[in-house]
């Protein structure tokens, strides 16, 4: 089968034929519908080669990690599913058995710093093998082939949204900074699980044009007029959405950091954090976040905005990706 692999430390990904895995005990392989492209991949190929055999990383390994599709053979010992059944599959591994997994918080499983498309083989190939039935989720009448995206920037920025709803206020405010392949879906979860005034904020044009029907009741392109915000989830994390996010936060508000840009508070802490407030960070999500995404999605209260791509044009569409040149948030490699 063809796969998209990094094939060694510090060497661009490219296409390369591989065996078609046979699932062992316990396992499950599945044949991929469809696997979402995140911003997350085209950081690993410059990741030094110490950084990753300390998170016991492997190479060769298949990149992606947001992928669908359907069961197409089980190994011994694995029941609740049947060949062909339509399954997505859990983006971030965990172990099952520590104290974090179970007790439900399985996005700090200490045991996930190595998984699917990060250090193991992933969904960017023909067929992938999934550990065990723990990490598929039935998807019932969804289509595989563009329900990958909901396995991680869907359940992420669920899990985000989760963590803010107990300082969000009927009839509040909340901000979503970076309204793009995560953010698109906060704005709709914030907009179904809240009755907060929810605004959107991009510096691009045309994801502002697009969110009013994502449930956003305004979009700015900065948010440095806005006050009194309930909460503030922050999925670029520059400098500058750092400091404004924060400054906008009512006194016992939440500030969530899902961005992965990079930037630092340059103030004191105090008079700079909330009052009574609260911080968090990235936490990635749970087995149980991406269950209720895929309920959500189920009922059609979910859009998912993509732009497909055939497999062949794999290079193209993580070029536009990092070019930041998609007509949609999300890219999706459609086998």
């Amino acid at each position: 089968m063809r796969a998209f692999r990094i094939t060694d430390w510090g060497q661009q990904p490219q296409v390369v034929a591989v065996p078609v895995p046979t699932p062992g005990r316990g396992e499950v392989l599945v044949r991929v519908a469809g696997c979402g492209l995140c911003h997350t991949d085209v950081t690993l190929p410059h990741i030094p080669s110490s950084v990753g055999s300390r998170l016991g990383w492997r190479v060769p390994f298949t990149l992606g990690h947001e992928a669908a599709g359907w069961v197409a053979g089980l190994g011994p010992d694995v029941t609740g599913f049947a060949e062909g059944d339509p399954v997505a599959l859990v983006s971030p591994t965990s172990c099952g058995q520590c104290w974090h997994c179970l007790r439900g918080l399985d996005s700090s499983c200490p045991n996930g710093l190595a998984g699917r498309g990060y250090g193991r083989d992933g969904g960017l190939a023909e067929y992938v093998l999934v550990s065990g039935p723990r990490f598929l989720i039935p998807l019932g009448s969804l289509d595989p082939v563009t329900a990958g995206p909901l396995t991680d920037a869907g359940a992420t920025s669920y899990h985000a949204v989760r963590r803010a709803l107990p300082r969000i206020q009927a009839g509040g405010l909340v901000a979503v900074i970076g309204v793009g392949g995560l953010g698109s879906y906060a704005v709709q979860f914030l907009t179904l699980l809240t009755a907060a005034t929810v605004v959107a904020v991009d510096t691009n044009p045309a994801r502002l044009a697009a969110a009013p029907a994502l449930g956003a009741s305004s979009a700015v392109a900065d948010l440095s007029g806005v006050k009194g915000t309930d909460a503030v989830l922050d999925f670029v994390g520059t400098d500058d959405t750092i400091a404004t996010g924060l400054a906008a936060l009512r006194p016992g508000g939440v500030y969530g950091l899902i961005g992965a840009a990079g930037g630092r508070l340059k103030a004191p802490l105090f008079g700079s954090l909330p009052r009574d407030g609260e911080v968090f960070t990235f936490q990635g999500s749970s087995i149980a976040d991406l269950h209720d995404v895929i309920s959500l999605a189920t009922t059609g209260a979910l859009r998912t905005d993509v732009q497909r791509f055939g497999f062949d044009d794999v290079q193209d569409a993580y070029s536009r990706l990092t070019a930041g040149t998609l007509d949609s948030p999300r890219a999706l490699i459609v086998f």
